[in-house]
């Protein structure tokens, strides 16, 4: 068996450290790096700090999962509900970290994947990210740098398909999640609806296992389902 290591970038938040500590149980990766900014220093908002990373994990096995659990929403800006309350900075926060930070990992770490075996890129997405399902409105910011990665996701599946042709490139919708990140939204919904990370980390990887290349660039909930375009 082919020698191989796992990344995972967010490794210090809530879903993050739980996938992590899956995928060391699992024992299928020779090395498992843990990457985060309060961690390792790898700032998504500081280029030079994941291209310092990439450098670091290519030292060793190549990579066959990497796994961005990152995402911002809240964190001192509450999510619009009108069109009244759009700020520039607000989007660009939100952009900065849930789009472009996945997409400069994606520049950096993409390399390191072998072109002769299956592997997975995966990153957090999430429902309302969804431009057809969206139905409520509100939540722009959020919303809109969502669908930004989800656009990103399906644009290097089409690029990795050409040289990595068994490469998964997967957007991820982990449900509710009681973590820091949905805190203050977790009041309305159901007690079977919210789960603890190491169950949302359980179902994603089990999500992963699941894909195809023929999935690649596509976006899919917690319970296998598509998640609309």
């Amino acid at each position: 068996m082919t020698a191989s290591s796992a990344v995972i970038i967010g490794a210090s938040g809530g879903i993050g450290r739980a996938v992590a500590e899956a995928v060391e149980a699992s024992a299928d990766f020779e090395i498992v790096h843990r990457l985060s900014r309060s961690g390792s220093g790898l700032d998504l908002e500081d280029e030079a700090s994941i291209a310092a990373a990439a450098a670091e994990v290519a030292k060793g096995p190549a990579p066959s999962l990497i796994f961005i659990a990152t995402g911002v929403l809240h964190h001192g800006q509450t999510p619009e509900r009108s069109y009244r309350s759009l700020s520039p900075e607000h989007m660009m926060r939100d952009f900065r970290i849930n789009a472009v930070g996945p997409a400069l990992v994606a520049k950096h770490f993409l390399p390191l994947l072998p072109r002769d075996r299956r592997a997975v890129f995966a990153a957090l997405s999430a429902r309302v990210g969804s431009i057809s399902d969206n139905r409520l409105g509100g939540w722009h910011a959020y919303r809109a740098s969502k669908a930004a990665l989800n656009m990103t996701l399906r644009n290097l599946a089409i690029e990795m398909a050409r040289t990595h042709p068994q490469t998964i490139i997967a957007g991820l919708h982990p449900g509710t999640v009681a973590t820091d990140l949905s805190a203050p939204f977790q009041k309305g919904v159901a007690a079977d609806k919210l789960f603890d990370a190491g169950y949302s980390a359980a179902r994603l990887l089990a999500v992963l296992d699941g894909l195809s290349p023929a999935d690649s660039g596509r976006v899919f909930a917690w319970d296998g389902a598509r998640v609309p375009e």
